[in-house]
């Protein structure tokens, strides 16, 4: 009689675990994204760029920009707003804020980015994917720091150290 109690918990424990996993081969966040004014947007195209390992060796996820929030925040198709990880570029206002802008517009709108996933915190408190962005091979994150444009914002857990980008 315990036998079949025991038996039948176990077919309970199993049909709850299995509900429970998800078979999705790609769990970026792919929500809508909000437009705001004064930004710099590329109609996207209805059809999805989103690829799993590029052939870029260290990009996880790409899809192509198709607006620059500012110098540290982009839109992907396929995985919504993108925070660049490792940096800060000033804010609307601030000095150097649309010189950071106006370079991110220009190494990413309408291009293919290819998104290095941050996989200790890959959201922050805004819901945005902390990533580091490549075009064509280049660090973005990297390049931003060594220009100028950003300053080094370190914020753990993070599998990324952007003091070694210096």
């Amino acid at each position: 009689m315990h036998f079949k109690y025991l038996l039948i918990i176990i077919c309970i424990m199993v049909l709850a675990v299995s509900g429970c996993t998800s078979h999705d081969p790609n769990p970026i966040n792919k929500s809508s994204v909000s437009s705001s004014n004064n930004s710099t947007t590329a109609v996207p195209s209805t059809s999805t760029s989103t690829s799993i390992g590029s052939s870029d060796q260290h990009t996880e996820v790409s899809g192509k920009c198709y607006k620059v929030v500012d110098g540290d925040t982009i839109d992907v198709e396929g995985v919504g707003r993108v925070r660049f990880v490792g940096v800060n570029t000033p804010e609307r206002g601030e000095a150097g804020y649309q010189t950071a802008k106006d370079y991110v517009t220009n190494m990413c709108l309408g291009k293919t980015v290819g998104l290095d996933i941050d996989n200790a915190k890959n959201k922050d408190k805004y819901d945005r994917t902390l990533a580091v962005v490549y075009v064509d091979g280049v660090n973005l994150n990297q390049e931003l720091l060594k220009k100028g444009y950003a300053e080094v914002m370190y914020i753990p857990p993070s599998e990324f150290n952007p003091y070694s980008w210096l």
